[in-house]
């Protein structure tokens, strides 16, 4: 039995630390907060309760994978998971709009075609089954395996399939999702319904690779699901799950550095909680924190990183969430998410990713309006979420959350008049939360592009040292946290020769 310290107790930490107490190893998580979860928290007040993180769930088939391998329960016998129907609404700059059914490719294509004219569902329909190519192509090594010294051939090899377009007798393939958009899609509408799903990651469609069609690709093969009671519950479930396989908790502990003896990790220095001053010793340290956290913690941090091997992604976006107390009752039918298309794609794309970034003036909103009697005092009020993407670092003035509430109520007319009060998430609030510098919040791995949009890998060059969670391989987002949990705890497992989860 070996002793295992976990730095951190995000989802990614907890599901390693699980995995790693059923195969038998004495596990200790150091949490400097007081809670559990990470990003995944929880904001009430007045009888409102609100995520102020992750608000859905695709690809729920990790954490039940999860819930199976440690313990007697099922995911769903530990959280009341319900599938989102329609998956989506979406609402264009040109006032189209388009309710799109969960997992069910004949669906949407059916619903885009009524809603954008004939054709448009069959040339989304089309995408589609190249995504599915490019998810097949790039699924193990990407996502389910260890990253190998190897990984340069998936930073060169794009996976998305080619697809010749002729141009003034050139022949061209889209290598960007701005160009499967424009010269595959061939509607701006489907180029903003294809483009949602990497903005809402912090990506720039017009520079992020064709092997992005993973994302959309994921919610429409896999579904959306929502957990009754917020998603909050999830890390619940989970920090519950690491408890009952005995794994302990410490909060209230920041780790100021981690312990090497002989060539190894040996342990962790704590400061504050109930081991103030003191080492940890342990045969292996999990650190489930941001690249700038681990270079507090070990003296040269750069050096970790095996020589040739992926480096940290630079500053990525963060978010700005607006929680909404609202007063009336949730209307009959009413979509529980809804994506506001911005009325100026390329004022949107430069503010964000420009010289000088800023909040848009004419941001795309997401819009959360969950049917879940649990996140209001009673039926005569609405719980409602409004999230955009924002630089990291960026402050946040009254004006411009203004500017999000302005374009929402293109989802939800009159939402001015019904609100009792509001609060602004900003991304100071999540670097408070992540310790990730200015909040930015790290997107899913994704091939080609040259390696730019990979993760470093779960492993160090010091033995004993491994890192989890969103920023290491493979990436951000629950279902990524999660298979990052499951590849540290097989490397510790199994040694080095782990061939990666099955």
């Amino acid at each position: 039995m070996a002793r295992i310290a976990v730095i951190g107790a995000g989802t990614g930490a907890m599901a390693a630390a699980a995995r790693l107490a059923v195969a038998g190893h004495r596990v200790v998580v150091y949490e400097r907060t007081e809670t559990y979860g990470g990003a995944v928290r929880r904001f009430t007040r007045d009888g409102f309760s609100f995520d102020t993180g992750p608000g859905l769930l695709p690809l729920p088939a990790v954490y039940r994978d999860l819930f199976v391998k440690t313990g007697k329960e099922p995911l769903e016998a530990c959280v009341d998971l319900v599938q989102v129907d329609p998956s989506a609404r979406h609402l264009f700059a040109d006032g189209t709009e388009a309710p799109l059914p969960n997992a069910s490719r004949a669906g949407v294509v059916s619903a885009l075609d009524a809603a954008l004219g004939a054709g448009a569902g069959g040339r989304w329909g089309d995408f589609l089954v190249r995504a599915r190519e490019t998810w097949d192509r790039a699924r193990r090594p990407l996502l389910e395996e260890p990253l190998w010294p190897d990984w340069p051939v998936l930073g060169e090899r794009e996976p998305y399939p080619a697809v010749p377009h002729k141009r003034l007798l050139r022949t061209r393939r889209a290598g960007t999702l701005a160009e499967i958009g424009a010269w595959e899609l061939r509607d701006p509408r489907l180029a903003a319904l294809l483009e949602s799903d990497a903005l809402a990651h912090g990506l720039d469609p017009r520079t992020t690779p064709a092997s992005a069609a993973v994302l959309p690709y994921l919610e429409h093969a896999f579904g959306t699901w929502y957990v009754r009671g917020g998603m909050r519950e999830l890390a619940r479930a989970l920090y519950e799950r690491c408890l009952a396989r005995r794994v302990e908790f410490v909060f209230g502990a920041e780790v100021t550095g981690i312990v090497e003896k002989d060539g190894r990790a040996a342990g962790v220095e704590l400061s504050g909680g109930d081991g103030e001053g003191t080492v940890m010793a342990a045969d292996h340290v999990v650190a489930g924190v941001a690249p700038a956290v681990l270079d507090r913690l070990v003296p040269g941090a750069a050096a970790v990183r095996a020589a040739g091997e992926v480096a940290p992604q630079g500053a990525m976006p963060s978010r700005l969430t607006v929680l909404l107390a609202l007063r009336g009752g949730r209307p009959e039918g009413t979509a529980h998410r809804t994506v506001v298309h911005t009325t100026d794609r390329e004022g949107e794309l430069d503010r964000l990713f420009g010289p000088a970034p800023g909040i848009p003036s004419v941001p795309t909103v997401t819009v959360l309006r969950p049917d879940d009697p649990a996140l209001v005092p009673d039926s005569g009020h609405e719980a409602v979420t409004l999230t955009v993407t924002v630089p990291s670092g960026q402050a946040v003035s009254a004006s411009g959350v203004d500017r999000i509430l302005d374009a929402a109520e293109r989802a939800v007319p009159g939402l001015g008049e019904r609100v009792l009060w509001r609060e602004a998430r900003t991304p100071a609030d999540v670097a408070e939360e992540t310790g990730a510098v200015g909040g930015a919040v790290p997107a899913p791995a994704l091939a080609a592009a040259g390696g730019r949009l990979l993760h470093p890998s779960n492993s160090t060059r010091i033995p004993g040292l491994f890192t989890v969670g969103g920023w290491s391989h493979p990436g951000g987002g629950l279902p990524h946290a999660g298979m990052s949990g499951a590849l540290v705890a097989g490397l510790i497992v199994e040694g080095p020769d782990f061939r990666g989860s099955q």
